[in-house]
């Protein structure tokens, strides 16, 4: 089963505070978008990489992606992150590939095991899957004044990452149908009533938002992968 895995990475990173879009933003001299490909096709089981590059850096992420570039194709993308999935998925030929995976460049230290993980289990009949972790902070409801409304079982709550998987059929079916909005491809697919599989995520899967996660994989994640 042939895989093929998308990349949304045309977000600016405002909270980053970078003068260039995220995915650019390097770590000990590697951008996170190149480190994130890699790492999908370094996984053994992503056969090609679909990315979507803001419309003004276009040339600039076909640059920074020539050495897979037999691998690697570079689309422009939407305002947001769903219409960048949708613009990539629509860049690939339905049928072409089995599998569709969704992944984030700003988490680029995803380690091997979890995108095998979750191609796995698409593969033995899943319509979808993604990897989670445990919830360890108490998670609170408030209201529209701020006030506290209720505390969640944080016991049955899962913070999900990337990537995520899905079969072509399932994934393009969501981007088909009238859907609300989600924060996350699974969250589409969750609304056609298709079940989805959790697989257990890792924590240098974080996604790097701020100063602060681009100074922990400064310190941690990249030291660990050179290693």
């Amino acid at each position: 089963m042939k895989v093929v895995a998308i990349v949304p990475a045309a977000g600016r990173g405002e909270r980053l505070g970078s003068p260039v879009p995220k995915a650019l933003v390097e770590v000990r001299g590697v951008s996170l978008l190149a480190r994130a490909v890699s790492g999908l096709l370094d996984s053994e089981v992503v056969d090609a990489v679909v990315v979507a590059a803001p419309h003004d850096y276009h040339a600039e992420f076909v640059r920074e992606l020539a050495p897979f570039e037999e691998r690697c194709e570079v689309v422009v993308g939407g305002h947001d992150r769903s219409s960048s999935v949708r613009l990539a998925l629509e860049s690939v030929p339905p049928g072409a590939y089995d599998v569709v995976l969704v992944h984030d460049a700003a988490r680029a230290f995803a380690p091997g095991a979890i995108i095998r993980a979750v191609v796995d289990t698409v593969r033995s009949g899943a319509p979808a899957a993604v990897p989670v972790l445990p919830v360890t902070d108490t998670v609170k409801v408030v209201d529209a004044a701020g006030v506290i409304t209720a505390t969640q079982d944080r016991g049955a709550l899962r913070a999900v990452q990337t990537p995520q998987g899905f079969t072509d059929a399932v994934l393009r079916a969501a981007y088909s149908a009238r859907l609300d909005a989600a924060t996350d491809d699974a969250g589409l697919v969750e609304q056609l009533g298709e079940k989805v599989i959790t697989v257990t995520g890792h924590p240098d899967s974080m996604k790097i938002t701020t100063a602060f996660d681009l100074a922990i994989a400064e310190a941690v994640l990249a030291p660990k992968e050179e290693a």
